[in-house]
């Protein structure tokens, strides 16, 4: 059971946006808040409208996307190819 009152509304939103991303991966909300696969499902299910809870259910069901162990290698970056070092985080000029 997780206590959702140690994260504020800020977090527990980023968390929302993070599970929605198809190219955002479980490991890295893991990584980020602490939460495993099974709890970022249950906050989902408490903070959502139950027909918008199955829409996402819905669309994240078999998603290799989601877990970085059925990720295939060519989907590894977490950057658009146009950034610049992460260390600068701004968008080059062209």
């Amino acid at each position: 059971m997780i206590d959702i009152s140690k994260f504020s509304a800020q977090e527990i939103d980023r968390i929302i946006e993070m599970a929605w991303e198809d190219r955002t991966t479980f490991d890295a909300i893991e990584v980020q808040f602490g939460l495993k696969h099974q709890e970022v499902i249950t906050l989902m299910r408490k903070q959502m409208k139950e027909s918008s809870f199955k829409m996402w259910r819905k669309r994240m069901t078999n998603k290799s996307t989601k877990h970085a162990v059925l990720r295939s290698q060519v989907s590894t970056r977490f950057k658009c190819d146009r950034q610049r070092a992460i260390s600068n985080n701004k968008i080059t000029k062209r």
